[in-house]
């Protein structure tokens, strides 16, 4: 099949003759996603999600019954005090984040505040998933039989996890976080002795480590209570060495992407599904992360954590879609400064898709296709969105500071030809409405050095000059400006570029003229003047 170029088709192909090869009699196929519950998710929390989510979409494809699986990680103890959350969190620290009442109330809980995050930023995006939180999972004994498993061989465990990751903490140790029935907290409890004929774990809360609250910077230091005691297998959880294990047996889970940071988890994990459990584990796939400049170009009144409702601020879904899919192993940046070229990327896609651009080689035309399919959620639209560069759109608006307006000019320019469809009326709509909060958020570029020669210089004064004398009409203005690079004796290639980099901070624009009558005469002769 050709759409097998692309790597999120293959993998749900290998998932399908995998499960026939294990003859395990899979009657529907399970993607899963984490859900993080104790910190602020930023753009790549995500990408976990996306990933996993459009090979679910392919299983769908392929005639298979399937389900979608979001896993809330809410009994992970809470480590950090986040950016924005009252210093009041800081007696909190080493509690499940589950057992953490909101700050705000504004929901039940802490876990439940941070998952409605990234809960809305995939509601935005389209991704849709069967909820499952952990807190929910272990009281009503989802993982029983797992966690008896585990804990029963936890010396084999131990092994296996000193194997793949070098840590040797779980040799000394059973890997199960107890929480502590005195002070509460999940992450000082240390659990020595499992007694399988009672389903009894004996466990001291005896630890130490040191959280921070980010807000002030400070180190809070978290000693256990001292308190000694038992309790059962659900009054707790597993460690994250062998949970995913846990998890992905009794879930039945056929396929979960990972990314770099817990490759060592991942490592230990299949080994204790398959070598402990019994349970061959799911399909996976390997992405790099993301790494941040600290919002640099963000403003202080949007915040420095870039966010998918940052992003969505000021772009559209599909280009978030495309940061996530189109090349899982390249590590990458992002910030605002990111989003204008995934943006035109975007748009360029749709006219590969669409065949305004030809593409030669018939794997490269298939995989271009297949990205831009995905990017939709296999729903791509019918029509072709309205492209134009998005620098190009956001120096326009900070020339006229009105969606409106620079519509009127798309009209004027040539871009928009013919009365557009309510779909395209409502996506260049929603580009616009980007645009605006792009360039009202974002710090104004300063100092950006335009190099034109004197003669590109004198061409512009001069067409300064003829602009304040009079209106013009189109094709009048058009006949001046060549005259004058005639005149000047310069390529009217390199006056036009002179002229766009001046007003568009580009080589290349809209048809200049009817952007010049949009954007007003007097104004761009202001402008042109100080070039």
């Amino acid at each position: 099949m050709p759409e097998e170029v692309f790597w999120v088709d293959k993998i749900a192909r290998e998932i399908v003759d995998r499960e026939k090869t294990l003859n395990r009699g899979t009657k529907k196929f399970r993607c899963e996603m984490g859900l993080g519950a104790s910190g602020i998710p930023h753009v790549g929390s995500a990408g976990d999600g996306v990933r996993s989510y459009v090979v679910y979409l392919a299983l769908k494809k392929l005639g298979k019954d399937a389900e979608f699986i979001a896993y809330a990680d809410d009994r992970d103890g809470l480590r950090k005090v986040p950016s924005g959350f009252p210093d009041s969190l800081d007696k909190e620290i080493g509690k499940p984040v589950s057992l953490i009442k909101d700050p705000f109330k504004c929901h039940s809980s802490f876990a439940e505040h941070i998952e409605s995050i990234l809960i809305d930023a995939f509601n935005k995006i389209g991704v849709k998933f069967n909820l499952k939180r952990a807190h929910l999972e272990y009281e009503k004994g989802t993982f029983d039989k797992e966690v008896i498993e585990v804990l029963t061989r936890a010396e084999e465990a131990g092994r296996i996890i000193e194997e793949t990751t070098s840590s040797t903490k779980f040799r000394e140790r059973l890997p199960f976080a107890p929480i502590c029935k005195k002070c509460g907290s999940i992450i000082t409890t240390h659990a020595y002795k499992f007694i399988p004929k009672d389903k009894k774990i004996l466990y001291r809360c005896d630890d130490e480590f040191v959280g921070k609250n980010v807000n002030t910077g400070n180190e809070i230091v978290v000693k256990g209570c001292g308190y000694e005691d038992e309790c059962g297998i659900r009054d707790g959880k597993l460690a994250w060495k062998v949970e995913f294990a846990a998890r992905w047996r009794a879930l039945k889970i056929n396929y979960e992407a990972y990314g770099k940071d817990i490759l060592e988890s991942v490592r230990s994990n299949d080994k204790i599904c398959k070598d402990i459990l019994g349970y061959e584990p799911p399909v996976h796939s390997f992405y790099e992360m993301f790494t941040e400049r600290g919002g640099k170009k963000i403003s202080k009144s949007a915040g420095n954590v870039f966010t998918v409702q940052n992003w969505l601020k000021y772009a559209s879904p599909e280009s978030i879609c495309l940061l996530y899919l189109k090349k899982l192993s390249k590590t990458r940046v992002v910030d605002a400064d990111a989003i204008p070229a995934y943006e035109d990327e975007v748009d360029e896609l749709a006219r590969v898709y669409s065949g305004e651009v030809k593409i030669k080689i018939p794997t490269d035309l298939a995989h271009f296709k297949r990205l831009y399919e995905y990017m939709h959620f296999l729903s791509p639209p019918k029509n072709k969105p309205i492209s134009v560069q998005y620098g190009v759109l956001a120096n326009l608006m900070k020339l006229v500071h009105d969606p409106e307006l620079v519509k009127q000019t798309l009209i004027k320019t040539g871009h928009i030809k013919g009365k557009l469809s309510g779909a395209q009326e409502k996506l260049l709509d929603e580009k616009l409405s980007n645009i605006s909060n792009w360039v009202s958020d974002t710090v104004e570029d300063e100092n950006i050095q335009i190099n034109l020669t004197d003669t590109q210089k004198e061409a512009l004064h001069k067409i300064a000059e003829s602009l304040i004398k009079k209106d013009w009409k189109e094709d009048d203005l058009l006949q001046e400006i060549y005259t004058i690079g005639k005149e000047l004796n310069l390529q009217s290639g390199d006056l036009f570029k002179a002229a766009y980099l001046t007003l568009l901070k580009s080589e290349r624009g809209p048809r200049l003229a009817p952007l010049i009558l949009a954007i007003g005469r007097k104004k761009v002769a202001e402008i042109f003047k100080k070039a």
